[in-house]
């Protein structure tokens, strides 16, 4: 059977200045010999609402190594 989630990407996320589940829109933050960081940005007022790492294979690669990509929700206070 075929990996289905190796790679997720978020289409809306919850954002602490709306106060409410928004779209968003993935920016790349920092690019890393083992991984690339992806920040997630609320496409109404632009607060961050998350992060994402996105692991290079071997070879390193510019696509995901199997169970390399990861959602961080934005801490609140």
């Amino acid at each position: 059977m075929p990996r289905q989630f190796e790679n997720l990407t978020a289409a809306e996320l919850y954002c602490p200045r709306c106060r409410a589940a928004r779209p968003v829109r993935e920016r790349l933050l920092l690019v890393l010999p083992q991984a690339d960081l992806h920040e997630y940005r609320c496409a109404a007022c632009g607060e961050s609402c998350g992060t994402r790492e996105v692991k290079h294979g071997l070879a390193g690669a510019a696509r995901a190594a199997p169970g390399g990509a990861r959602l961080r929700p934005r801490a609140f206070p």
